[in-house]
């Protein structure tokens, strides 16, 4: 049965939509309703590039599906230029919290930059609270429906700013009021993290932990990099990991491997992989290994035992939920409810949340597809 147009598949009779989902790689900035940028826009009186939903939404789609990562990446200027107050930003946090409870998910972690909100004069820390405040309205929202979901902040800084080591001091200043996890974002390539690596010192003397954007743009120096200099406990992406894995010998679906020693120490520690089926497509981080879905390394890595997790990336700029990116993988590599349920165990017990709260996400998945 193929996709239907809400994204959603059943799978051996069950409904993809309804099943339990842990999200751990998604932008908050790209995450927009297309309805809710062209209101903010219309307050703040700034020209979309285009005047109903559905415009703006092919829009995206154009922009996005060029195979380059810095065009990809322009296309969240407009989304910048209209959630620089804390209206704004509590908005679109709690109706962000809402798009998660009607795609399954249990609990997600939501990155996003906070030093590109403040050209309006909104602190920082201001506008961590503002998403803080939203992302709560929204669980206790989900709550009054009798439905449950957690959601956690991870900042990001800008791998091209020279603010990193503030912002790891805003993540760790707030990791009490809703702040889990630091990031580095933005254009990877020519921007390595040891670059940063003052910002990742500091996380590490306080025992903050920190995912890196890497191998997306950029290959598998990137991935070592954000391993050595930032002590990356995941990887954002991490997709380019593939190219430090030579395949030997292919035999129908018997695939013989040589594993550098890079991809070997991720494999074996366990270092999960936040990659983004639909997004690596769009910015040409697979581009090597083909255009289609079925092209993507995904199931490599899955079938040699790394830690992969699905998720989202940006669910405006791919049209996309992680509904429909569980979907598109089924269809690509023919995946039944055990695969699905090993990717959800993947990224539950990679969340940023201490042992025992991890471990009952792990529960609560089990019990989900078991019913």
């Amino acid at each position: 049965m193929s996709i239907d147009q809400n994204g959603d598949k059943k799978v051996q009779g069950v409904s993809l939509r309804a099943l339990p989902k842990v999200s751990l790689h998604d932008h908050l900035d790209g995450a927009l309703r297309p309805e809710t940028i062209l209101e903010l826009a219309g307050a703040a009186g700034i020209d979309a590039p285009a005047t109903d939903a559905e415009g703006l939404r092919r829009w995206f789609a154009r922009q996005c599906g060029t195979g380059s990562l810095p065009e990809y990446l322009a296309t969240f200027d407009l989304i910048v230029a209209v959630t620089q107050t804390e209206a704004a930003l509590t908005r679109i946090a709690r109706e962000y919290v809402a798009d998660l409870v009607a795609d399954g998910v249990i609990y997600g972690e939501v990155r996003w930059a906070p030093e590109q909100h403040t050209v309006g004069g909104l602190s920082p820390d201001r506008a961590i609270a503002a998403v803080q405040r939203g992302l709560e309205e929204g669980e206790d929202d989900a709550e009054a429906a009798g439905r449950s979901i957690r959601v956690s902040q991870i900042v990001s800084a800008l791998r091209q700013s020279d603010r990193s080591l503030e912002i790891a001091r805003l993540a760790v200043a707030n990791r009490e009021r809703g702040v889990v996890g630091f990031d580095i974002a933005g254009p990877e390539d020519g921007f390595p993290a040891s670059a940063h690596r003052e910002a990742f010192d500091y996380l590490a003397s306080e025992f903050f932990p920190v995912t890196v954007h890497a191998g997306e743009a950029a290959g598998p120096a990137s991935i070592r990099s954000a391993l050595l200099d930032g002590r990356a406990l995941r990887l954002g992406h991490g997709v380019r990991i593939a190219e430090d894995l030579q395949i030997i010998e292919r035999e129908g679906d018997e695939v013989q491997v040589q594993f550098g020693d890079l991809a070997r120490w991720v494999r074996d520690r366990e270092i999960p992989l936040e990659l983004a089926p639909s997004s690596n497509l769009q910015t040409g981080a697979i581009a090597q290994w083909g255009e289609e879905m079925a092209d993507h390394p995904f199931d490599l890595l899955h079938q040699l035992g790394f830690a992969v997790t699905v998720n989202a990336d940006n669910r405006t700029m791919s049209e996309t939920s992680l509904t429909r990116e569980l979907a598109l993988l089924v269809d690509a590599f023919d995946y039944d409810l055990e695969d699905l349920e090993t990717f959800q165990f993947n990224a539950a017990s990679a969340a940023f949340l201490p042992v025992e709260e991890r471990e009952e996400l792990v529960e609560m998945i089990a019990e989900g597809f078991e019913h």
